[in-house]
């Protein structure tokens, strides 16, 4: 079957996402919405300060409460402010009713005029003058804790008249450095659609929206089962064994692409115990590593006819990895069969797996993205072939041994950039995947420098030549 061909299978196996649960907002991450995810209240739900000063009503100057700590985040109850008036404000908090805008620390002054008293007349025109305006004092934006009982007013007075000037030219015109109530969104606005993956930021939207829980898509369960009497779990390969390095690889990628992964199994060549696993498990998708093939021990086929499984996919036209398979075991529940090769597992991972878990999870299916060469890509003549690649800003040169300085290598037998290159590729400036060195089957090197897999048509590419790439999901952009 055509590498896109299987793809599509596997995006098509299921009818539709798992059944809805509702999670609670820890328990959420990594999940997908089953339903379009709507505000629960106005956001914000009160006008409020966007910044730390002073909430002014009317023109200036204002007379200031200099004591206390005006109005703090959380407080309630709020006083009006009057007209001519201004009181500290902190960021958040609720803005008085009355107030015409905030005034931001940076931007104004208190000014004070001594109290006159008895005997301070001549001492007040000494030191002050009349044209000097009074103290000035460069007031700190609100501190303290957030009760008290001058928060809600203008405070109590200070001795003396206190007024608030701005500084610099800067004025204040009606609703400034307000966030006015419901200007991200109204209660009842849909904020994100059913699929979307619930990200860490999707969980702050949820809980500022007002919610506790979320109604999410079943995570599909998965289950691992590591197939081979040669695989040692620990040690240095010996006596013709060799580690297993796809038991620790598999879990942990599964649940990148949202699977919850119930168990990672290591069976040894023997078909009954096999098929025992197999009709036992009550996990979604069963995992296979190895035994897809045709040899003495390969038993994966057998087993598949005996649980009465249809094959839906039976071998992909891809290069590593021709002998995955999947099957569906019953309504429901599927069964993927990787090659026993690592990279030809990564292989049926990405062409088989991903889609199904992500028709599974609710998930869209992912976007193609399409990146050119740095360097030609041999091709096979009439399979597609899939190579680990690293993205990289401009033409990285290579070096005399053939390489280009990443750990992964350099593809051997490539042409180096040439006039292809320019133009809509981005030469020189632009993002280009270079090939890596270690893409045999048998091989990790070169996936574990990579950050994507470039889809090699049959034939191979040229350099400049646009391919798409499978991003992998610790992809983190694009390297000098």
């Amino acid at each position: 079957m055509p590498w896109s061909e299987a793809r599509a299978t596997a995006a098509c196996a299921v009818r539709g996402p798992l059944a809805p649960e509702v999670r609670q907002l820890p328990d959420a991450l990594g999940t997908v919405l089953a339903e379009p995810l709507t505000a629960l209240t106005d956001l914000p739900s009160f006008d409020s300060s966007a910044m730390d000063g002073w909430a002014v009503s009317g023109p200036g100057p204002w007379r200031i409460a200099t004591g206390g700590h005006g109005v703090l985040a959380g407080d309630d109850g709020l006083v009006p402010l009057e007209d001519g008036h201004a009181v500290r404000i902190a960021t958040g908090a609720r803005v008085p009713p009355g107030t015409t805008g905030v005034l931001r620390s940076e931007y104004g002054e208190i000014r004070r005029r001594p109290a006159r008293g008895p005997g301070a007349g001549g001492h007040n025109g000494g030191n002050t003058g009349a044209g000097s305006g009074g103290d000035r004092d460069a007031t700190n934006p609100p501190t303290g804790g957030p009760h008290g009982s001058e928060h809600s007013t203008t405070g109590a007075p200070a001795p003396g008249d206190a007024r608030l000037h701005t500084t610099g030219g800067h004025t204040v015109v009606p609703g400034q450095d307000i966030r006015p109530r419901g200007q991200e969104c109204r209660s009842g606005d849909r904020l994100l659609a059913a699929g979307t993956a619930v990200t860490p930021a999707v969980l702050g939207l949820a809980a500022a929206a007002g919610y506790d829980e979320l109604r999410t898509v079943r995570r599909p369960r998965v289950e691992v089962l590591v197939l081979g009497d040669e695989l040692l779990h620990s040690g240095l390969p010996r006596d013709g064994r060799i580690r297993d390095a796809l038991g620790p690889m598999l879990g942990p990628w599964l649940e990148t692409l949202g699977a919850e992964v119930t168990g990672t199994y290591r069976l040894g060549d023997d078909a009954e115990v096999l098929h025992t696993a197999v009709t036992a498990s009550a996990a979604d998708v069963i995992v296979t590593t190895g035994g897809t093939a045709a040899g003495p021990v390969d038993h994966v086929h057998p087993v598949l006819r005996r649980a009465g499984a249809e094959v839906l996919v039976d071998g992909v036209a891809v290069r590593p990895g021709h002998p995955m398979l999947l099957a569906r075991l019953a309504p429901g529940r599927h069964l993927v069969g990787l090659p026993g090769n690592p990279l030809a597992a990564v292989s049926g991972l990405l062409t088989l797996v991903e889609p199904l878990l992500r028709a599974l999870s609710g998930r869209a299916p992912r976007t193609a993205v399409y990146v050119p060469l740095a360097e030609g890509a041999p091709g096979h003549p009439r399979d597609t072939r899939l190579v680990p690649v690293v993205r990289r800003t401009g033409t990285p040169a290579a070096s005399p041994s053939g390489r280009s300085g990443h750990p992964g290598g350099r593809a051997p037998g490539s042409r180096g950039t040439g006039a292809r290159s320019s133009g809509n590729t981005g030469a020189g400036t632009g993002h280009r995947a270079v090939p890596l060195r270690f893409n045999g089957p048998a091989m990790l090197r070169g996936i574990a420098a990579a950050d994507g897999l470039a889809v090699v048509p049959p034939g191979g590419a040229e350099d400049g030549s646009m391919a798409e790439i499978l991003e992998l999901p610790w992809f983190e952009g694009e390297t000098e």
